[in-house]
């Protein structure tokens, strides 16, 4: 009888997991499909830093037969799946915070919220602020003689992976949370360790920026700023917690 009513148990839960996964995947669906009219609109977007610094009398090129057309359409849907994500989050809490203590629903509810808009937020950082300081550097050590020009395609793959590098960059605070929450490790250890965090932030930054002392700056001070944030939350969390054991006892 136990038996069978842990596998019942399994079997919803399964089908809850099945019937969310299909929900996520109808709104990407769905906003992809609001927004594919626009998929050529949505690219010149994404594509202005760059076009707005090319060399007078140049434009991005194809090379391959279908680039003009599935090029935009890829973008489109990383953007559906882009403005998916607080609704992609919510399914994800509704799947488990029914096995969550009232503490742990206190914490993860804001850690998701607050996860969505740290990623735009590094998106929205990557695109106004980095990409002018990118693009200028780059289209000003043109060799001479070599016209530059830039394929659609391999741009999009490189502007992709700078958002989610940025995007993921500034979930440092969540982060931070998660790890002193966990017991992995605590506010003061990390305090401790501060000086080996901003070398590894530096480190990042040469690493996702071009090899100027003011494109790394800008990303490894937001992440140094985020981290002393995630602490200050942590060290909340901690005394709340202590607080809350005092009362248990």
């Amino acid at each position: 009888m136990v038996a069978k009513n842990h596998e019942g148990t399994l079997i919803g839960h399964l089908i809850e997991l099945r019937s969310r996964l299909l929900k996520m995947i109808g709104a990407i669906f769905f906003v992809f499909l609001s927004l594919v009219y626009f998929s050529d609109n949505i690219y010149e977007f994404i594509a202005s830093p760059l076009i707005a610094r090319l060399p007078e009398g140049t434009n991005m090129i194809a090379t391959d037969v279908a680039s003009p057309f599935f090029t935009p359409l890829k973008l489109t849907i990383v953007v559906a799946l882009f403005i998916s994500i607080p609704y992609v989050l919510y399914q994800i809490w509704g799947f488990i915070a029914p096995g969550l203590y009232k503490h742990e629903k206190k914490l993860i509810l804001p850690l998701l919220v607050s996860s969505s808009f740290l990623f735009y937020l590094g998106v929205a950082f990557a695109y106004y602020v980095v990409f002018p300081l990118v693009f200028k550097f780059f289209t000003s050590i043109t060799l001479s003689g070599v016209q530059y020009t830039t394929e659609i395609s391999s741009y999009l793959n490189f502007v992709l992976a700078l958002f989610v590098a940025f995007g993921m960059a500034f979930e440092v605070p969540v982060a931070t949370i998660l790890l002193c929450w966990t017991g992995i490790t605590s506010t003061e250890s990390l305090a401790r360790k501060r000086p080996y965090i901003i070398v590894v932030a530096f480190v990042v930054g040469m690493l996702l920026t071009p090899p100027d002392i003011i494109s790394q700056t800008l990303l490894a001070v937001p992440m140094c700023l985020l981290f002393e944030i995630g602490i200050l939350i942590a060290r909340f969390y901690e005394r709340s917690r202590k607080l809350s054991n005092v009362e248990v006892h």
